[in-house]
């Protein structure tokens, strides 16, 4: 699999996200390589031909598209949305919408519906044939924290160490692509940074690198793997944390671990499992945490609002319920997408239960995020924003579904 974190934006510091995390799919702040094209196409379908458009709340996402519109605006208008795929135009295509955007005081559901049927035309995405597709889930994890170092608040953030080496190969190799190495140079050779494990025994301790002090190495652990989160300190303030680099080693998935070792079955894992079995088994957890050696450190993501995600790929705050990690390959960034799937019940997840019980889920997702576990035309990670709800509804997100894409109505795809 991708490494999980390259960071293809370092100053924004990219969110990172995990869809089946627990089974090894994880995000990465760097665009994935698309997949190969499976006979990827554009079926224009009418907005009544989707089902709760009458009815989904839409002003949230009109808000949202607004945010993107920021970055698409600074763009140049001859850039192409998505590079060989002339059916989602160039830049300047997308300006006019994001223009009349702007200008929209009212953002009532009724007043977003009207600007967006105005200004766009649905179509299917097709992928080999289907429009049916996997959607899974991510949230912004929120801990405990202190600004000073107690017994209880015992385990460090830390920030991007000054030994961490970033090598990008593909300046010293043409076929390398994107791929980055992390690394330290000891006695004038790279070699791998310190795993988890050692940095848990204290590689890092005494250089002055942590950020905030957390009271659970789970929480940290879980923290590592979604790439971004909230620290609520203990004045009730709120520290947002983001990815700033890894220390480059391989990512272990110890869902597959508990899955081989018998302590969970295949088809009852979920975050939440492994949550519960790390809390029921404390003398064994830090080993089977330290089995997977990839390691994040982070930065402060200070001015974000708080009612607001952290920066996704696109570098904008991403909007709970209605941004949607997608694979640029095959997405423009800002692009609009009416989706279809379903989502867990909340509270159906019950401790020791296996219980699945879904519910509908539709509504306009606007694309603002990837990860490395999002390949393909017809695959989204749903964002669900904070707190104890949205890692529930994340957690166990795991379903089949559908989007149509929303074109500006100046393209003509297929012709």
């Amino acid at each position: 699999m991708p490494r999980r974190f390259r960071s293809a934006l370092p100053l924004l510091g990219v969110l990172g996200v995990c869809g089946l995390v627990w089974l090894g799919g994880c995000r990465s702040s760097e665009p994935p390589k698309p997949a190969e094209p499976a006979a990827f196409a554009l079926r224009p379908t009418p907005f009544d031909a989707l089902s709760g458009w009458r009815s989904a709340s839409v002003a949230s996402s009109l808000n949202a598209f607004r945010r993107s519109c920021t970055e698409l605006l600074e763009r140049s208008a001859s850039a192409d949305m998505v590079a060989g795929k002339p059916d989602f135009g160039t830049v300047r295509d997308w300006q006019p919408a994001c223009y009349r955007a702007r200008q929209i005081g009212d953002t009532t559901d009724a007043a977003a519906r009207r600007f967006f049927t105005r200004f766009f035309r649905p179509f299917r995405v097709v992928a080999g044939g289907s429009v049916e597709g996997r959607f899974t889930g991510y949230y912004e994890p929120e801990l405990q924290g202190a600004r000073e170092r107690s017994a209880r608040f015992s385990e460090p953030l830390h920030r991007r160490p000054s030994d961490l080496v970033k090598v990008p190969l593909g300046r010293f190799r043409s076929d390398a692509g994107g791929e980055t190495l992390f690394g330290r140079v000891q006695d004038g050779t790279l070699v791998p940074y310190h795993s988890r494990a050692e940095i848990a025994r204290g590689k890092l301790a005494g250089r002055g690198l942590a950020i905030t002090w957390v009271d659970s190495r789970v929480d940290k652990f879980f923290l590592q793997i979604q790439g971004s989160g909230r620290v609520v300190l203990r004045d009730s303030s709120i520290l947002r944390v983001g990815y700033a680099a890894e220390n480059g080693q391989p990512y272990r998935a110890i869902g597959r671990d508990l899955i081989n070792m018998g302590a969970i079955p295949r088809e009852e894992m979920s975050m939440q499992a492994i949550r519960r079995w790390l809390a029921e088994n404390p003398t064994r957890a830090d080993a089977l945490m330290n089995e997977n050696p990839s390691y994040v450190f982070f930065r402060t993501l200070d001015s974000l609002r708080a009612d607001l995600g952290p920066l996704g790929a696109q570098g904008v705050p991403l909007t709970p319920e209605v941004s949607l990690a997608v694979d640029p390959g095959f997405v423009p960034y800002g692009a609009p997408l009416f989706l279809t799937t379903r989502r867990p019940a909340v509270g159906s997840g019950r401790r020791g239960s296996s219980d699945t019980s879904t519910v509908p889920f539709r509504g306009l997702m606007i694309a603002q995020d990837t990860g490395g576990a999002i390949r393909g035309a017809v695959r989204g990670d749903v964002f669900w924003g904070a707190g104890d709800r949205a890692r529930e509804v994340a957690g166990r997100m795991n379903a089949s579904g559908r989007y149509a894409v929303l074109l500006p109505r100046t393209l003509s795809p297929g012709s």
